[in-house]
This record gives structure tokens, C-alpha cells and sequence, in this order.
């Protein structure tokens, strides 16, 4: 609580009260810690969508005010933009984020209650281990063919089911090494069943389905060939898509241009079919920095602030022609990993050396390093008092959070007594020595452009120095990165970040199963599944998987409970904070209703460009 009133102490002092359509924008002093991570069940979205039939057409149906067709809307992204098209083969944000604009799924997550609810199904009903799925009758793809069960049928059973492309969505469903079933009832009818009571299994089902007769061609041509389908060197006009947009134009390392889908099947109250905008355009700016500029200069109409910038638009928005809105705390998290490979190579080579193989998995050393970060420091002068420490794997606003993790100050008492206890010591020169005589020193790398990960790496690097650690602070390329933790593994430390639910944690369970493809601290590579785990790393492949088995709300979180505290004792990974999203959208635009869940553009197709 106490820091809950420090963050609204800075608001208030430096006149960050924010302006926003949020009912709960600024946490009030009488409000609990639990009003704050649970803000977004609170109406924030006045219109509930609805379904009707019209010529034999079941249509989703806005209630929000009617507005004005065409127009265009910029956003942006960092980096060199997004790595495939293909919704299947995407492994990083970014190209999650393009896919979503033309994907569709079954069901999607209601943006005020996080209640599961229906997308391209028209209803569902389950019973047990049963999933029975209506789709919407009439509806069509973008190239003017009918979305049918075929297309379910095809995408579950042979996507993801027979783990073509990234298989976080299927390793995510496997229950005690059984997969669910699918099958057709009829044109319009699908059944899923699973081998037991799961509950993740409903939200799960909002991933993207595929036109039938547009992937089954590539996976015919077998996994090799379906990990280049749909790249970015793909023409436009072979996309054929369900979602509000379809996409237009491909820019390396300028833009994405994105035009309306004239087939969606979201219409408004006159009965015309939605979006309203013509175009979404993403500009590549490389770098957070640029974005910034490209906002102040009228080139961009959104952007998502970091702290040390809120300060500014709230002073310009006085004057301004947009509003700054405060959704609440982050649903991502950022953290410090350490490499606890023992492993080697093809060629037999560690991928860590074996002298910092001591280090990092000596649970002494990593609990040091915890003890060592300033969290307080980096929330006031990077995150300019908008976020709070984070000390677990659950985000502040989880319904699934351990509240009696408390976390702690910085202690660098507390650190040296835990490096003196596993055999390190200090040389004249307060220089962190190993107690085989070897100087620590170590690599700690970040994505260069994210200039947030860079400045908590600054402070990183200057806190561990502190205990005598030599730091290499190392921003690289954002593939570069990837590559060293996904495939070469030849890194040390590295500051990165994962997006998350608070609704679901099951959605993490391809990081922290030990055989997960993005478990990020012991990255396993197919030869390596079979390799020896350590023993918390087997308490938690059996809590997750546990977890995802009960059906209630209260057995659930006793075994996500125990997992948060196995994590924050290990420090396989340590977080660092939790920062507010503080975004900023033109004023021109209307039918804009931000939420903590679903932020300002949630409702993309009712958004318009007012005249005014």
C-alpha cells in the first residue's frame, strides 16, 4: 500500500493526473492495492457487441455510435518490424501484432469483465471435457469464400495439432502427453474434446484460424516449407483474411500498410459492415526515441509513453490535440535471466563456460545479484515513479498474483553475505573473486532500440559493479538476440521481457515447463529435450501442469501460489518493475473507450475519424 500511495504522491506532484475516459484512471487514496490490480472488471466499454441475423448472414453487431468511413490511423513499432505474416510462425511480438489485425479466432477476451466470449463462433456451450462450437452462418474470408468448420477443423488438426510452425499454442494445450481431439458436426458445428477437465482450453481456442484453401497447399509441402509461408517477402494479395483489415503494403524498415477487409463481419447499427478506417499504417522507427518525434511531429496518431515522457505530454496535452490515458499496470513483465546451460553444442563446446556455470547456477550467487538491484531507484528515475518493483512472475494486476510475496529493499549486506557463503571473495581491489580464484565477469545483453531495456541495463550493470562484478553491458540487434537465446545460446545475462494474461497463467507455459520453447534460462533445443532437469524446474512442470487441471478458481491459484514462490526463491528469472501504460491517441479519433485489458485500440473497428 505504501508504495501505491507513493506512485499517486508523484502523480500528484508532478500534475501527472491523468485524463482519461477510465472511470478508475488514477487509483484513489481510498482505493486497496486489490482495486487496483482487478481495475479492469470495472465498465470502462459501454457498448456490448451483439448478434444478428440478417439474409441468413449471423453478424456481429456494434452498439457504439455510428460514425464516418474512411481515414487512415498510423501507429508505430521499433526494431526492423515484423519477421512473418504467418500467424503460426510467429515468435516475437511484433509479428503476433500484424497477425492479430488479420486473424481472427473463435472466441476472444471481453475487454471490461476478461470474460471468455465469441468472435468468429456466433455461441458455444461447454460441458466437462466438451466443447461444442456454432459459428457464425454466411460469414466469409476476405476473398469472398465462406468461413466454414472445414476451416477450424483444418487449423487445429493440421497446424497446430501436427505442430506445424511455432508450437507454443499446442505445447500449451498437451495434457499428460495427450492432445485434445476436434471433429466436424456440420458445416457450422465443430467439437472439441479433451482427455480431462482443462480449464485454460475455452481461452485458448481465441487463436487465429486459417483459410483452408490457402494453407493447405503449404502444409502439404511439409514443415520446412510452411516455415518460409506467408513471410514477409510475400505479396499482399496472396493474404486472404478474417479479420477487420487484410494487408496492403510491406516496407522493410519503413511501414506496414494495412486496408479494410470489405468482407468483415462486424457491422454498426445501420447495418454496414465495419471498420470504419480505410488504412492502418505501422511506421518502423527503429528506436523509442523516434517514435517519440515522429508523435510530436503530427506523423503518428498513437503512442505508448514511457515514464520519463509523461511528464512532457501531459504539459503538451493542455495544448495539444490528443489525450494521455492510463490503463492501469502492465500485463507484460520485465526481467534479469542468467543462462543455467550446462550443456554443449553439437561440436561439444559448452555454451557457457564452465566457470560462470558455477556462478549462475549457484542459487547463492543468483539471489545475490537479486539483492543487489535497485528496483526503488530504477522505478523513480527510469520509469519516473509510474510503476512499482516487481518481484514475481504474475503481474500486478493477476487475478492469480501471491500477495504474500512482499519482496524486498535493496541490500547489498544481504548480497555479499550470500556470495560469501558459496566461496567468493573480495581482492584489494574489490574485485569479486570465485573461490577458484576467477575474476566474475560476465556479458549482460539487451535489444538495442528499447531505450527503457537500456536504461535499466545502465543501472544494472552499475548496481552489480557495486558487488565487484565486471559487466559488459551489451545492446544488440533485436534477431541477434533472439538468435543467441533461441538457437545458439551463447549468452550470459540478458534484460528482457515477456507479454502475459492476468487472466490465464497457463499462457506462460511454454516458458516455465522445463521443455517449453521459450524456456528462456535453460533453453532446451530438440536433442536436448531428454536432458537432466534441476529439481525446481520438476516442481514446477508439475504445478503448471496441475494447475491448468483443476476447474476451480481456488485450486487453481493454490499451485500457481507455490509456483511464484519457487521462482522468487531460484531467481531463474528476476523481475524488476511494473510499469503503468500511459498512452496518447489523437483527439480526432472517436468510439475510443481505452481499457486495462484491451488499451486504447481495442475496438479497432469502430474507432473513426471525426470530421470536427
Amino acid at each position: 500500500m505504501k508504495r501505491v500511495i507513493y506512485v499517486i504522491l508523484v502523480l500528484i506532484l508532478t500534475a501527472l493526473v491523468l485524463k482519461a475516459c477510465l472511470k478508475a484512471d488514477v487509483p484513489q487514496e481510498n482505493m486497496t492495492s486489490s482495486d487496483i490490480e482487478t481495475s479492469y472488471v470495472l465498465d470502462y466499454y459501454p457498448y456490448i457487441k451483439k448478434n444478428v441475423t440478417i439474409n441468413g448472414v449471423d453478424y456481429l453487431q456494434s452498439e457504439a455510435p455510428v460514425g464516418k468511413f474512411g481515414g487512415t490511423f498510423v501507429s508505430s513499432t521499433i526494431g526492423e518490424g515484423p519477421k512473418t505474416f504467418n500467424p503460426f510462425n510467429s515468435k516475437d511480438n511484433i509479428s503476433s501484432q500484424m497477425s492479430d489485425i488479420m486473424y481472427d479466432g473463435l472466441v476472444t477476451t471481453d475487454v471490461v469483465t476478461g470474460d471468455t466470449i465469441p468472435k468468429l463462433a456466433k455461441d458455444f456451450t461447454v460441458n466437462g471435457c466438451e466443447y461444442i462450437i456454432h459459428l457464425r452462418k454466411g460469414i466469409k474470408w476476405s476473398d469472398g469464400k465462406p468461413i466454414t468448420a472445414d476451416d477450424v477443423v483444418f487449423t487445429w488438426q493440421n497446424i497446430i495439432f501436427d505442430g506445424f510452425g511455432n508450437t507454443s499454442i499446442r505445447d500449451s494445450i498437451v495434457i499428460d502427453g495427450k492432445l485434445p481431439t476436434v471433429q466436424k458436426v456440420d458445416n457450422y458445428t465443430v467439437k472439441f474434446v479433451t482427455p480431462q477437465p482443462f480449464a485454460p482450453f475455452l481461452r485458448m481456442l481465441s487463436s487465429p484460424i486459417a483459410p483452408k484453401h490457402v494453407f493447405e497447399p503449404a502444409v502439404n509441402r511439409g514443415k520446412a516449407y510452411f516455415d518460409g509461408f506467408l513471410s514477409t517477402n510475400t505479396n499482399p494479395k496472396e493474404f486472404v483474411t478474417s479479420g477487420a483489415f487484410r494487408l496492403k503494403e510491406y516496407v522493410p524498415a519503413q511501414r506496414v500498410v494495412f486496408e479494410r477487409n470489405p468482407n468483415y463481419y462486424v457491422i454498426n447499427k445501420d447495418d454496414q459492415k465495419l471498420p470504419y478506417l480505410d488504412k492502418i499504417i505501422y511506421l518502423i522507427v527503429g528506436d523509442i526515441n523516434n517514435q517519440v518525434l515522429k508523435f510530436e511531429g503530427g506523423e503518428l496518431d498513437e503512442i505508448t509513453l514511457q515514464g520519463a515522457n509523461v511528464a512532457r505530454f501531459k504539459e503538451m496535452e493542455k495544448h495539444g490535440d490528443f489525450t494521455v490515458y492510463n490503463l492501469g499496470p502492465n500485463t507484460g513483465t520485465m526481467y534479469i535471466a542468467m543462462n543455467l546451460n550446462n550443456r554443449k553444442d553439437d561440436k561439444g563446446k559448452y555454451y557457457v563456460s564452465p566457470k560462470k556455470q558455477v556462478w549462475f547456477q549457484d542459487k547463492n550467487f543468483r539471489q545475490a545479484v537479486d539483492y543487489a538491484i535497485d528496483r526503488e531507484n530504477m522505478v523513480f528515475n527510469i520509469a519516473s515513479g509510474l510503476a512499482e518493483p516487481l518481484f514475481t512472475p504474475e503481474t500486478l494486476n493477476s487475478i492469480f498474483l501471491n500477495k504474500d510475496i512482499k519482496g524486498h529493499k535493496r541490500d547489498l549486506n544481504k548480497s555479499k553475505e550470500l556470495l560469501k557463503k558459496s566461496g567468493f571473495y573480495w581482492d584489494k581491489a574489490g574485485h569479486l573473486i570465485d573461490k577458484f580464484g576467477n575474476h566474475v565477469e560476465f556479458d549482460l545483453y539487451t535489444n538495442a532500440g528499447n531505450t527503457e531495456r537500456e536504461a535499466i541495463g545502465v543501472m544494472v550493470k552499475q548496481d552489480l559493479e557495486d558487488l565487484g562484478m565486471k559487466v559488459n553491458f551489451k545492446p544488440v540487434e533485436f534477431n541477434s538476440l533472439v538468435n543467441k537465446l533461441m538457437a545458439t545460446l551463447d549468452w550470459d545475462m540478458v534484460i528482457m521481457g515477456f507479454t502475459g494474461s492476468p487472466l490465464e497463467p497457463n499462457g506462460g507455459k511454454n516458458v516455465w515447463l522445463s521443455d517449453g520453447t521459450l524456456h528462456i534460462f535453460n533453453q532446451r533445443l530438440e536433442r536436448d529435450l531428454n536432458s537432466k532437469r534441476y529439481p525446481f524446474e520438476n516442481r514446477i512442470d508439475y504445478l503448471y501442469t496441475q494447475g491448468a487441471l483443476q476447474t476451480k478458481f481456488e485450486d487453481r491459484k493454490k499451485y500457481y501460489d507455490e509456483y511464484q514462490e519457487i521462482v522468487y526463491d531460484e531467481k531463474p528469472l528476476i523481475y524488476i518493475y511494473s510499469p503503468l501504460i500511459i498512452s496518447a491517441m489523437r483527439d480526432k479519433f472517436k468510439n475510443v473507450y481505452p481499457t486495462s485489458l484491451g488499451g486504447v485500440t481495442h475496438n479497432i473497428e469502430e474507432i473513426y475519424v471525426s470530421e470536427e
